[in-house]
């Protein structure tokens, strides 16, 4: 077990981290505990605080109306439960979906306004005090300032830079009742933090370091994990490789495979987001690294030692995700969550003129025609 300060947020990483966050909760009279609709509790991480909260007589309540790629309305509804009850803090249980929830909730229950108004710019004044208990190895959110929502009516996703959590937990326990599925999912999504980190137009030398690290960890443990989803040390290490990555992305942001993915979880909230860039990632890594090649083959030689720094290895470094992709039973299509060629049009226009970290962070100019090729790609 170890504690790292990164940025605004005291990290408690291990086994029975959530000990180590009794201060959070130590002088609260009323919180605020937000989940989905079965995880918190299956995972047994909302029966440890619950514990904990009544060990130090905090009285709470539970809102769970929040499904994967949250709604601005369930991020609104929990604030107005935050205002309505008093609360002194909130605990997030849960994966990206609940820990970016709750960050925006606590800043619209203090600083008001609404969901559309912070997409569209306006700055938070205050927020309540957060505590998040990651549930997965794949979000980083426990350990960076985003937090993803889409707005309902016109189903536009957005990314929005509002705040770190006060106090994280990541406690590998937690993460043993994923399935296969979602084992999958989430360290991909780890694996897409840290490659877009590593080659975004302003990537740092952290985040090519954190890059580096989680991808080899995801690279050499993932693939027994899948076949061993009870062992506690391989979840250790995927949990510890997405912090790697949550950290990275703070530090330098993603670019055109999340960029294209948020259009089209928005347009279809039931593909989640991990899934929706490991169909989006090969064809999107093949343009990065013809832009990019020395850092993308930083990275991806982590997979294929013999890729090189050099643009005609474009197809390799695609080829080379595409079969690690295949290794760990990753086999989906786009199709298969109703999309078609008929869609291309609409997902091009929604991530070239919505979604402005697509031109600030790719290193090659976007057009359109590349995003129809990647989504196309992916049918």
């Amino acid at each position: 077990m170890f504690t790292l300060k990164y940025s605004m947020t005291l990290l408690h990483f291990g086994v029975n981290a959530l000990e180590k966050a009794k201060d959070f909760v130590n002088g609260c009279e009323r919180i605020v505990i937000a989940t989905g609709k079965t995880s918190a509790r299956i995972s047994g991480a909302l029966d440890d605080v619950e514990k904990l909260l009544k060990g130090f007589g905090v009285s709470y309540v539970v809102y769970d109306n929040i499904s994967p790629n949250p709604w601005a309305s369930q991020v609104e509804g929990l604030a107005k439960v935050i205002w309505n009850e008093g609360a002194d803090a909130i605990i997030a249980i849960g994966g990206g979906s609940i820990i970016d929830t709750a960050k925006v909730a606590s800043v619209i229950a203090l600083s008001g306004g609404t969901v559309r108004d912070y997409a569209r710019g306006r700055k938070p004044k205050r927020s309540l005090p957060l505590l998040a208990i990651n549930l997965t190895h794949g979000t980083g959110t426990e350990v960076d300032r985003y937090a993803v929502v889409t707005l309902d009516e016109e189903k536009e996703k957005h990314g929005l830079g509002l705040k770190y959590p006060e106090v994280s937990v990541d406690d590998p326990r937690y993460t043993l009742t994923l399935d296969k599925r979602q084992t999958i999912y989430t360290s991909i999504d780890a694996f897409y933090h840290s490659y877009e980190a590593a080659t975004s137009k302003v990537s740092t030398l952290l985040a090519e370091t954190m890059a580096k690290e989680a991808v080899f960890i995801i690279v050499n443990y993932l693939p027994n994990l899948v076949n061993n989803l009870k062992s506690l040390e391989l979840r250790e290490k995927l949990l510890y490789a997405s912090m790697l990555a949550g950290i990275a992305i703070d530090s330098a942001s993603t670019h055109i495979i999340h960029a294209i993915e948020h259009a089209i979880s928005g347009l279809q909230p039931k593909l989640a987001h991990g899934c929706g860039l490991a169909l989006l990632g090969p064809k999107g890594i093949y343009y990065t690294h013809k832009a990019a090649p020395e850092s993308s083959a930083l990275i991806l030689r982590l997979l294929d030692p013999t890729i090189k720094p050099v643009s005609e290895d474009a197809e390799k470094a695609q080829k080379a995700v595409e079969k690690f992709q295949s290794e760990i039973g990753f086999a989906e299509r786009l199709g298969d969550y109703g999309f078609t060629e008929k869609d291309l049009e609409t997902i091009a226009e929604y991530t070239m003129k919505r979604l402005s970290y697509l031109h600030a962070n790719t290193p090659f100019p976007v057009t359109e025609e590349i995003v129809k090729n990647i989504v196309k790609s992916a049918l």
